[in-house]
């Protein structure tokens, strides 16, 4: 291994270099991979977070979760964070971050911790630094923050209660826009939003009453069958099938579905939403109408209603051995 060569490095440094050097060795340390590291450029974490994005984006559900990643970090690590080599970023910088949003934006600091300790974690496989990830929260940040949880209450979307739905389903008859076609529609299969307005005509078996949701749509990235009732099968005879237009509920603009606004929008204008007069209720909550009746009224088991919400089974032994997804079953609970 070169030290320098003379008379830029005179005698008594080459000594010293030497000196370090053997060091080195003893201590089981490649001098020349030490040297190489220390000649790097370490980048910086904004350039590691776009190419962490570039990595990742393909694998994410859609774009608008890249964009929130981008918006996120842009707004709240950036400024702290950003223009700091990936290997210089401590505790202290992390904490200096997410203290002052922690108490008042609990759900929004979570996820920016989440999404930088997942690309500290990418710098550390690349080696642009050491694995000690001052991000993580288990076992490091988690003794430094209180849980979210203890910060702030978990809200879950209004639901409407069940006794009340079959009202309001006489409301949405009534209606013939696609709006209150979709919205009736997502009640009856007891599934999100986005399922629903990105639904396809090609999904659809009519003759067989399924709905096949592929996995790169599902939250839990696998395929859900979908039993069809009586009437959601009405519901999507009666729909238009406009040229050019795959979607099953099909939006103003040409070759595209419904707003992810559209639903919401129909029952605030129906007196709904976080300052309706008749109620906080939002689409999403529907999900949890149905789980009510299910569990409070009906004599159909537990198993059956989280598979018809598409819920995955958190004891890994039972979803190793469970492999149907009891779809004769459901066809009578989603009937019912």
């Amino acid at each position: 291994m070169g030290l320098g060569s003379f008379p830029d490095v005179s005698l008594a440094e080459a000594r010293e270099k030497a000196a370090k050097c053997r060091k080195l060795v003893k201590e089981g340390v490649a001098p020349i991979e030490v040297r190489r590291q220390a000649q790097v450029k370490i980048p910086t974490f904004t350039s590691r977070a776009a190419r962490y994005i570039r990595a990742h984006r393909k694998g994410w559900k859609n774009a608008k979760h890249a964009r929130q990643w981008v918006s996120t970090l842009k707004t709240y690590a950036c400024p702290v964070i950003g223009n700091k080599p990936v290997n210089a970023i401590s505790t202290e910088d992390i904490l200096a971050m997410l203290s002052p949003i922690w108490t008042e934006k609990t759900e929004t600091a979570k996820r920016v911790q989440g999404r930088i300790e997942n690309i500290l974690g990418f710098a550390a496989a690349h080696k642009w630094r050491d694995q000690m990830n001052p991000a993580r929260w288990r076992g490091h940040l988690d003794k430094l923050l209180p849980r979210p949880s203890r910060v702030k209450q978990v809200t879950h979307h209004p639901a409407m209660p069940y006794s009340e739905v079959p009202a309001f389903m006489a409301e949405l008859v009534n209606n013939v826009s696609v709006s209150a076609k979709a919205l009736q529609f997502l009640i009856l299969t007891a599934t999100r939003t986005s399922e629903v307005l990105l639904a396809k005509w090609e999904e659809v078996n009519l003759e067989d009453a399924v709905w096949t949701i592929p996995a790169e749509r599902m939250k839990a990235r696998r395929e859900h069958r979908v039993p069809l009732s009586d009437t959601a099968l009405d519901i999507l005879k009666s729909l238009p099938r406009i040229e050019g237009n795959p979607y099953v509920f099909p939006g103003a603009r040409h070759g595209r579905p419904l707003s992810n606004m559209a639903l919401l929008q129909l029952m605030r204008k129906m007196g709904y939403g976080s300052e309706g007069e008749r109620g906080p209720h939002v689409p999403h909550g529907f999900r949890s109408s149905f789980r009510h009746c299910a569990g409070e009224v009906s004599s159909f088991p537990r198993d059956m209603a989280e598979m018809a919400l598409a819920h995955v089974i958190k004891n890994k032994a039972e979803a190793a051995c469970r492999r149907g997804d009891l779809f004769a079953k459901r066809h009578k609970i989603m009937q019912a």
